[in-house]
């Protein structure tokens, strides 16, 4: 079982460089390598949200926190240059499908340029021995169709954000085989679920919007109620990311492409999500459904997760229940004033 304990005989003293380390997941992964003794550098843009949890958590205060723009390859090659990484987990990105047909430019200018900067430095940096990059179940072709798509599977992202992303999984192919398959530095990409946690503050996600309208006591509005999501416990994905980056630094023969989600049972509509939400939110906690005749977004979307289960032997361990229990907990500690330094620690060693 791959837990905090584990992790940290490995990843003591290592030098680890997280990109996006300011934002929802970037924040809990630094705190997770904190915790495993690793010595962390983080190369992003400020927290993307006030209030963030990168503040809250006063992260900053054990690692090496770099603000700059992944768009800028010479900062970046310096940072590189200083840090001299041992293991890289890109996570920096436009993540927001509605801000990305806003701001289709600047969407593919980070989520594509981006990665190719970040393995760029990679390229140029023989410290590095593993890389990962962490991308969206978002890539795949979405045909609405009731299976989980698979790795295999035709990489087509509809929105700007999906098909930047879809791009993205294109670069590091080709960076992985043109510059990286003689050895010495094993690549892979990871297409995650929904996260789901405490300290996520962004906008446009359903349950930052439940926490928000909850604890204002107003009705949550929830915009399509019958889209299907792969929605996952934040923890689940990062455990299994530090995982598949120690397996493939020890032996390249791990490196490759994998999907990171729940299991079909946890594959729920946005409307079950909220309801099992306001369930475990009390305070008479409720919802309506108000579509807002926003752009496109896909209905039906799950990963089948076959392949990092056989690989790696890894399942989810958190149902979706729990995952919004924590979530809750996390809020109401928030909300209440408490240290959330300890919260988190709590949640990181329950998992």
């Amino acid at each position: 079982m791959y837990n905090l304990e584990v992790c940290r005989q490995f990843y003591e003293g290592k030098r680890v460089l997280v990109t996006g380390h300011t934002g929802f997941k970037g924040s809990w992964l630094c705190r997770i390598l904190t915790l495993a003794g690793a010595e962390v550098t983080g190369y992003s843009l400020e927290p993307p949200t006030e209030p963030a949890l990168f503040r809250i958590a006063g992260l900053e205060d054990n690692m090496d926190s770099v603000i700059g723009d992944i768009r800028d390859l010479e900062h970046l090659r310096q940072v590189f240059d200083k840090v001299r990484p041992e293991l890289v987990i890109h996570l920096a990105a436009q993540p927001i499908v509605r801000d990305s047909y806003e701001a289709p430019v600047y969407t593919y200018e980070t989520n594509v340029m981006g990665t190719v900067n970040l393995l760029e430095c990679v390229r140029m940096c023989s410290s590095v021995r593993s890389v990962l990059n962490v991308t969206t179940d978002k890539v795949y072709e979405n045909r609405e169709w009731e299976y989980g798509y698979r790795e295999c599977d035709p990489l087509d992202g509809y929105d700007p954000y999906s098909n930047s992303k879809s791009c993205s999984e294109l670069v590091t192919h080709s960076y992985r085989k043109s510059f990286f398959d003689k050895g010495g530095c094993a690549v892979s990409t990871a297409r995650a679920g929904n996260v789901i946690g405490g300290g996520d503050f962004a906008n446009d996600r359903i349950i930052p919007d439940c926490v928000r309208a909850a604890a204002a006591g107003k009705e949550i509005v929830v915009r399509n109620p019958y889209a299907t999501r792969p929605f996952q416990h934040v923890l689940e994905p990062l455990f299994v990311y530090l995982e598949i980056m120690q397996r493939q630094y020890e032996d390249v023969k791990y490196q490759g492409y994998y999907n990171v989600g729940p299991d079909d049972g946890d594959c729920v509509t946005t409307g079950e999500l909220t309801t099992l939400f306001c369930e475990i939110w009390g305070d008479g906690a409720k919802w309506i459904s108000r579509h807002d005749g926003g752009p496109h977004e896909a209905n039906f979307l799950k990963l089948d997760c076959s392949k990092i289960k056989k690989v790696f032997g890894w399942h989810p361990r958190w149902r979706i229940r729990e995952a919004l229990e924590l979530t809750a907990e996390w809020s109401k500690a928030y909300l209440s004033g408490q240290d959330m330094v300890r919260v988190m620690d709590r949640q990181i060693g329950s998992y």
